[in-house]
C-alpha cells in the first residue's frame, strides 16, 4: 500500500512498518526538523485522525534504506524496544572487494570518538558489544553482495564491521572509499519478530533495491 510519500508493508492500530529512502532522516536533528520520516508518518496517521501519535522505536542511518518500525502507543513501543534482541533484522548490502568465506561472523566492542565516528576495539569495559552475522550471496567483478543478520543494534555498526573485514560498503563517505556513488549500498529488506500486543508473528521481507541489481550485472 502506498501512500503519496510512505511505502507502507504493514499497519493495524498499534503499529506501522514503513520503508525509509535512503537520504531521508529517521528523527529530526539540530538542523533539520520536518523533512524526516518521522514527519511524514506523523503527517499520515494524523490525517486519519488528528489525535493519533507516533512513537520511535528504532532507527536507520540517513544514508541507509529499508524497514522501520514505528509504534502509536507508549506500551507498543516500550514492549518492542525491550525485546528488540528478539527481532530478527536482515539487510543486503555490496561491498568493495571479495570476502575470504561465504559467511562468518564480526564480533567487536564499539567506541565512538568525538567526531561521531565509531570504530573497533578489544575493550569490553569501555566499548558496546557489537555482533555480526554476514552471508555471501554473489560476486561481480570485484563486489560482492551480502546478506547481514545484525544481533545487535549499534550506531554505523554494519558499516564499521564490514570496514573490520577489509570490505567497506560501496558509496560509504563516512568509513568507505571515496567514490562517485550516489547512495550507501545498504538496505534493511526484512523482519520477522512477535507482534507486541497480539502476539502473532509478523515477517516482512522486500525487494533487493534495482540499484544493487544493476550493480551486479543483474
Amino acid at each position: 500500500m502506498k501512500t503519496n510519500k510512505l511505502k507502507i508493508y504493514y499497519e493495524d492500530k498499534y503499529l506501522i512498518v514503513v520503508s525509509k529512502p535512503y537520504h531521508l532522516l529517521t528523527i529530526a536533528n539540530e538542523k533539520e526538523k520536518e523533512h524526516t520520516l518521522y514527519h511524514e508518518v506523523s503527517l499520515y496517521l494524523k490525517r486519519k485522525n488528528k489525535n493519533n501519535r507516533v512513537f520511535i522505536v528504532h532507527r536507520l542511518d540517513y544514508d541507509t534504506s529499508g524497514f522501520i518500525i514505528f509504534a502509536k502507543d507508549v506500551k507498543t513501543k516500550t514492549i518492542l524496544q525491550d525485546n528488540w534482541n528478539k527481532v530478527i533484522r536482515k539487510y543486503v548490502a555490496i561491498v568493495n572487494g571479495k570476502l575470504e568465506h561465504d559467511k562468518g561472523i564480526v564480533k567487536s566492542y564499539l567506541k565512538e570518538t568525538k567526531t561521531n565516528l565509531v570504530y573497533s576495539t578489544k575493550d569490553s569495559k569501555n566499548g558496546i558489544e557489537a555482533i555480526t552475522e554476514y552471508r555471501k550471496i554473489l560476486e561481480y567483478n570485484n563486489l560482492t553482495l551480502l546478506e547481514i543478520n545484525l544481533k545487535t543494534g549499534r550506531k554505523n555498526q554494519i558499516r564499521v564491521h564490514m570496514n573490520d573485514l577489509g570490505t567497506k560498503i560501496l558509496g560509504d563517505k563516512k568509513y568507505g572509499i571515496k567514490d562517485k556513488e550516489s547512495r550507501l549500498y545498504l538496505h534493511a529488506y526484512y523482519l520477522k519478530f512477535n507482534h507486541p500486543i497480539t502476539g502473532e508473528v509478523v515477517e516482512l521481507e522486500s525487494d533487493i533495491p534495482k540499484e544493487f541489481l544493476e550493480k551486479i550485472g543483474r
